[in-house]
């Protein structure tokens, strides 16, 4: 698929097909993480990811996929997983330090503005300065995160960003290795009109066709950011065997 030639290895260096090959490889990284969608409702946006357990000797509990950046937004990431952890820290320090600034919450899109940005900073100028230069990174994020909130309006909104610092809004998009098929779903069944509890079934059913583990408590994750409450709201075990046992009902009911 790629060619192995020095163009590879320059961030800002375009092959003579108009390629970046270091953002490609880093897309290349998202194809192999968890399978992780957002899907917009009325009453808010769904996040929902799978979670890897690698040994039985780990603790589910440890390996977290959904975060909260704000009170009011949330984010999930597929890809390496160090990169989505960096960016979330990033998104919490821009948020904060929005509010010390102006006395209210960063809007959602500006959040997302601010890590899109952020996430090109290997690119770099030659007017950086030495501090600068360091707090940069070489390559690109390998990394693609899905950001959700909620503004003050109550209006729920959904976002994706990949490595090459691009954003685009999205009603629903899924990410990672089940991503083509997850999106296949959801350009078949979403509607605008979904409720949360069609979303929950919707989401529920894609992460169990995609992942290769049985689906369960333990190995997938799910949040809220309610537009009534305008709150990130993870869900609880219980919340998430709830949601598990409708489909297992469904699927019982077919038989």
């Amino acid at each position: 698929m790629f060619t192995n030639n020095r163009l590879d290895h320059g961030v800002n260096t375009f092959s003579p097909e108009g390629r970046l090959f270091q953002v490609e490889y880093a897309m290349e990284a998202i194809k192999i993480g968890a399978t992780a969608l957002g899907i917009q409702t009325k009453e808010g946006v769904l996040l929902a990811v799978e979670k890897r357990v690698e040994s039985k000797l780990m603790v589910p509990e440890s390996n977290h996929k959904i975060f909260e950046i704000d009170s009011h937004c949330g984010c999930v990431y597929s890809g390496l997983q160090a990169d989505g952890k960096t960016l979330i820290d990033y998104a919490r320090i821009q948020s904060q330090s929005y509010w010390f600034t102006y006395d209210e919450a960063m809007p959602v899109k500006s959040v997302t503005s601010s890590v899109a940005d952020h996430m090109m900073s290997f690119a770099g100028t030659d007017d950086d300065d030495e501090d600068q230069r360091r707090k940069k990174m070489s390559r690109p994020f390998g990394v693609c995160l899905i950001l959700a909130g909620v503004n003050d309006n109550k209006e729920p909104s959904l976002y994706k960003i990949d490595p090459s610092g691009t954003s685009l809004r999205y009603l629903a998009v899924a990410v990672g290795a089940g991503g083509e098929s997850a999106t296949s779903v959801l350009q078949d069944r979403y509607a605008k009109s979904m409720s949360l509890r069609e979303a929950e079934d919707l989401s529920a059913e894609i992460l169990k066709q995609v992942m290769e583990a049985k689906i369960d408590k333990n190995n997938c994750e799910f949040a809220l950011l309610s537009a009534q409450k305008q709150k990130f709201e993870p869900y609880s075990v219980k919340q998430i065997e709830a949601v598990l046992s409708r489909i297992k009902i469904e699927d019982h009911e077919q038989e």
